[in-house]
C-alpha cells in the first residue's frame, strides 16, 4: 500500500483537514467548507460557508440548527470532486438517519473517515459498508474490552416484560433525541408492540423527520395531549433529561428506563436513577471495533472520538500501524 498520506490530510484538534481541498470532516468551529458525517452536535454545527452531507443530514441539521445556507447534498455512492483534485465519497455507516462515512481519494491514496458508527442491524439507517483503504480513522467511543454490546431483541423483551408485569404503569424511556429514539421505536415495532407510543413534545419533529425520509414508526402520540389513565400500560419516550424531570409527574406511576451503551456501567444507571437499564447502543462495541479495523485492513489505522489508548494497544499487539489523535470537542453524548 502507498505510504500515509500525511502531506494532504492532517488531524487538527478541530477536525481533521484536508489540505489540497481547504475542506475539514466534522469541525468544531465555523470553516469555509465542512464535510459532516451525521446530524450529532459534536460533528455537526452551523456557520459553515459550504456544507457538504448526504440529503438526510443535511434536514437534520436544518432542523436542528437551522443551518440550509451553502447545503451540498451527496447521496450514499456519489463521488464529487473537491478543489485540489480530492474525491470524496460518502458511504452508509450505520449509526442513525444519514449517517456516513466519507471516503477521500487523492494522489493514488485512499483514507476513510468513518464518523460515529455501529456494525448491528438498524431498521432506521441503511448499514455500515466495509471500504478497503490506506489510512482508516475510526471512532473508539467503547474502545475498552468491557463494551461488549447484547442483542438488541433481548434488551426489547426486558422492556416488553416489564411493561407487561406493570400494567398500571408507563415505562418511560431516555433516548438520545436524534437516532436512539427513532431506533427504539422502530425495534420496538418489530418485537410486535403497535400500540401507540407516546412522546415528550421535544421528540416530535425529529420522528416526524425520520417518517418523511421513509422510516415507519407506527402510531405516536404526544403526553401533552392525553390523561394519565390513556398512557397507562403504554411506553413513553423522552430525552434523557427529562427523566426525572417535573415533566414526568404527568404520567402513570413511571418505571424509569434509559436506553444507552452506558447503561453497561452500573454506576451511570444509579446516577440517574434508571430502575430498567437498556444496553443499546449507537457505536460499535469492542469487538465491532477490532473486527472491523481488521475487515479494513488499512495500512494505518488513526483512532479518535473516545477510549484510545486501549483501541491503539490492541493495534500494536496485532503488528498494526496505529495512531492515537488529540481531538477536541466530541463528547460521549447519552448514546
Amino acid at each position: 500500500m502507498p505510504a500515509p498520506p500525511l502531506s494532504w490530510i492532517r488531524p487538527e484538534p478541530w477536525g481533521i483537514h484536508v489540505v489540497p481541498a481547504d475542506a475539514w470532516i466534522d469541525p468544531g468551529r465555523a470553516v469555509d467548507r465542512a464535510l459532516v458525517t451525521h446530524g450529532h452536535a459534536d460533528h455537526a454545527r452551523g456557520g459553515h460557508g459550504e456544507t457538504i452531507a448526504t440529503p438526510a443530514t443535511l434536514d437534520i441539521m436544518k432542523l436542528r440548527y437551522a443551518t440550509s445556507e451553502g447545503a451540498m447534498p451527496v447521496k450514499y455512492g456519489e463521488t464529487i470532486r473537491l478543489p485540489g483534485g480530492v474525491d470524496a465519497t460518502y458511504i452508509p455507516a450505520g449509526h442513525v438517519l444519514g449517517s456516513a462515512q466519507i471516503l477521500l481519494e487523492h494522489a493514488g491514496e485512499r483514507v476513510v473517515v468513518t464518523g460515529d458508527y455501529k456494525r448491528r442491524a438498524d431498521p432506521t439507517c441503511p448499514p455500515f459498508q466495509v471500504t478497503p483503504c490506506d489510512i482508516f480513522i475510526t471512532e473508539a467511543t467503547f474502545g475498552l474490552p468491557v463494551f461488549t454490546h447484547p442483542p438488541i431483541a433481548e434488551e426489547m423483551a426486558k422492556l416488553l416484560d416489564r411493561l407487561a408485569a406493570y400494567p398500571d404503569s408507563c415505562v418511560l424511556v431516555g433516548a438520545y433525541a436524534l437516532g436512539k429514539a427513532q431506533r427504539v421505536i422502530a425495534e420496538l415495532r418489530a418485537a410486535g408492540h403497535m400500540q401507540p407510543i407516546y412522546l415528550h413534545g421535544a421528540m416530535e419533529k425529529m420522528c416526524r423527520l425520520y417518517e418523511e425520509h421513509g422510516v415507519d414508526l407506527g402510531e405516536l402520540r404526544l403526553v401533552s395531549n392525553h390523561s394519565k389513565d390513556d398512557m397507562r400500560g403504554s411506553i413513553v419516550v423522552c430525552p434523557p433529561s427529562a427523566l426525572n424531570d417535573r415533566w414526568s409527574r404527568r404520567l402513570p406511576d413511571p418505571i424509569t428506563a434509559m436506553a444507552s451503551g452506558w447503561m453497561r456501567v452500573r454506576q451511570r444507571a444509579r446516577q440517574r436513577n434508571v430502575e430498567l437499564p437498556l444496553i443499546i447502543s449507537d457505536h460499535a462495541d469492542w469487538g465491532e471495533l477490532t473486527r472491523t479495523i481488521q475487515e479494513v485492513d488499512a495500512a494505518e489505522t488513526w483512532i479518535t472520538h473516545g477510549r484510545e489508548e486501549a483501541l491503539l494497544r490492541w493495534c500494536q499487539l496485532h503488528q498494526r500501524r496505529a495512531r492515537a489523535l488529540a481531538m477536541v470537542g466530541y463528547e460521549d453524548e447519552d448514546d
